[in-house]
């Protein structure tokens, strides 16, 4: 499973990396192994703006559902809208271009401090 090389983890299993100047946010490996199989994805609008640490939607398997919290400061604009209709992609791969949300952000550099490198993260879980 590729990892991008600049992804960054929080504590509550989001993850964000950084790509041509704009932010993807996701559910880690561990978070939706914990989920089971993802039945459900509640999306934030585009063009909301959520300060970090807030709710922006909600993940429904068939063993739970888990609130997703924002791991940076930012304004949505884009979701991945193939997770409407096809939620079980997440169980599949969750770096690889499933991610769940694009933001725009403007003090990352700030936002990033609480956050980990993947492997530290891994690490953090055993």
């Amino acid at each position: 499973m590729a990892v991008p090389e600049n992804m960054l983890c929080s504590k509550t299993h989001e993850y964000v990396y950084e790509e041509d100047g704009y932010y993807y946010v996701g559910l880690t490996d561990y978070a939706i192994e914990q989920l089971g199989d993802i039945v459900f994805v509640e999306f934030p609008v585009v063009g909301e703006v959520y300060s970090k640490g807030e709710i922006f939607g909600t993940v429904e398997s068939v063993k739970a559902a888990s609130e997703l919290y924002m791991p940076l400061t930012g304004r949505i604009i884009e979701i991945q809208e193939k997770l409407i209709e096809n939620p079980e992609l997440l169980n599949e791969n969750p770096f690889e271009k499933i991610w769940l949300i694009k933001v725009e952000a403007e003090f990352f550099d700030e936002d990033r401090l609480d956050l980990i490198d993947y492997e530290t993260y891994k690490k953090e879980l055993e």
